[in-house]
């Protein structure tokens, strides 16, 4: 009894030490700017709930800037990163330049951002896919759990060839 309470308290110790890093904004990560947000429910301790605007750019497709919209819940949990954040995203990619590409590192599909969303276990994610036919690019954001997802996704595609 006494070795299960003090393997408990270790392991707490050991979360709560680990607790910064898993905290840190992970849009240092992935994310070239933060656009903008605005507020959509007033918290009375804490942050307000908001939904922000990030823009990242395609690491492998100069020319494509991606904006991305999410909710981020506020309050004492969205403070301290405790709160689950909500599975909706949208995502708009526009051709900000000339696109430029080297067609042997673009695969068929695969993930070109990522952002924690929850303390632990949710990402919200773009996932390029690369339409050969119609020489276009298709990205589509969702949120991934751990163990499950959610349905909801958002999708948009940029055109590179000819008219």
């Amino acid at each position: 009894m006494f070795f299960a309470k003090r393997v408990a308290i270790q392991t707490l110790i050991f979360m709560l030490a680990l607790l910064p890093t898993m905290l840190l904004p992970t849009m240092l990560l992935a994310q070239d700017a933060h656009i903008g947000s605005v507020r959509t429910e007033f918290r009375m301790l804490g942050p307000n709930n908001t939904i922000e605007v990030e823009r990242f750019d395609d690491p492998k497709v100069q020319g494509i800037s991606c904006y991305i919209s999410y909710s981020q819940i506020g309050g004492l949990s969205g403070a301290v990163g405790l709160a689950e954040e909500a599975s909706e995203a949208s995502v708009a990619c526009r051709q900000t330049g000339e696109i430029v590409f080297d067609a042997d590192e673009i695969e068929q599909q695969e993930v070109v951002f990522t952002q924690r969303r929850s303390a632990l276990f949710k990402n919200m994610r773009v996932v390029r896919m690369h339409d050969l036919e119609t020489q276009t690019f298709v990205y589509m954001t969702y949120s991934a759990k751990l163990v499950d997802g959610s349905p909801k996704n958002a999708i948009t595609a940029v055109h590179y060839g000819d008219l």
